[in-house]
Formats: C-alpha cells, structure tokens, sequence
C-alpha cells in the first residue's frame, strides 16, 4: 500500500472517532438523565430483606431464649440444607470445607483436632453457647472476622433458632436451652 492509502485509512478512522464524539454530545444535550435519591420501586428478591424490613424486624425481635422454646427443629433441618455442603450434622460425620457440627453445642470453638481452622476461628476461644452460635450465624464475618466461612450468615432470628433447635437434637447431650 502506498502512503496515500494508509492516509485515506487513517482519515477514515479518525473520522468515525470524531463523528461518534459529535453524536455523543449531541445526545448529551438533548437528553438530561436525573440521579434519583432512592429508588422508586423497590423490588424485594426472594430470601432478602431491604434495610427497613431487616431494622423493623430487629426492634421487634423477642430474645433467644422465647425464639428457641418456640423453635421447630424440623424448620431447622430445613434451614440446614444450607449448610450441608459444607458442613456435616450426623454423628461420625465427616469434616467437609467445614468442620462437622454434630454435637457442636458446648463443644470448644475451633477444638476439633481432625479440621484446620482459619487464626480467626481459634482466636474466638470459649465454647460454643446458644447465645454464641446465635451470633455467628447472624454475621460469621462480623463475629470472627477473618474467618474462611464465606457464608453470608442468616439475617432471620427464626430461622437461626430452627437451626439451632435442629443442631440441639443433633447432639448426644446438648445443653439446656437459656432462660430469660
């Protein structure tokens, strides 16, 4: 190709270039787009709470102890499906991406010796309590932060009661439930 073709070429491209900045701008003064403050519709997803819901409900939200006498062990089971691909809920159970759960109720944290837990979870220290569980099950981040569980957590305080009642009868003696 001569030189006079690669100038006809270029000519071309830098021609479209300026043509589309021309016909972005143009569009730019004839349409002014409004950022709105919040939006119109909010559309709820199933299995999510908008911020509003999540801080109504949590005003309203009786204490472990009156969720967990009302709580179904079999509502739990169900909310443990969750958990089962990581987890394990039978006895002799094995250890998967996480450690296996069956009796974990009074059990130290992090004191399975046959799992490696992240630095966060042995940091935690105690033993696992209702009251504990509850709270990492909410916020596994928010309570142990560092930890290598990447589940989100359960927002609803039912459904972590259901689960814990389940976790109680996976258990060969689980503590009693708290009192008031």
């Amino acid at each position: 190709m001569s030189a006079y073709e690669w100038n006809k070429v270029a000519g071309a491209v830098l021609g479209s270039l300026l043509l589309l900045m021309i016909i972005n701008e143009i569009g730019n003064i004839l349409v002014h787009p409004v950022e709105l403050d919040a939006p119109v519709l909010a559309i709820e997803m199933e299995g999510e709470e908008t911020t509003a819901t999540a801080e109504a409900e949590a005003e309203d939200v009786p204490s472990l102890a009156v969720l967990l006498a009302s709580a179904d062990a079999a509502k739990g089971a169900k909310v443990a499906k969750k958990c089962a691909a990581c987890h394990s809920f039978d006895a002799g159970g094995k250890n998967k991406i996480g450690p296996a759960l069956y009796g974990v109720i009074g059990r130290g944290v992090a004191a399975d010796t046959n799992f490696s837990y992240s630095g966060a979870m042995r940091d935690v220290g105690n033993t696992w309590t209702y009251e504990q569980l509850d709270a990492f099950l909410a916020d596994p981040k928010g309570y142990a932060p560092g930890t290598k569980m990447s589940y989100a957590g359960l927002k609803k305080p039912t459904d972590r009661a259901n689960l814990l009642a389940y976790m109680a009868e996976q258990h060969d003696a689980a503590p009693p439930y708290p009192s008031e």
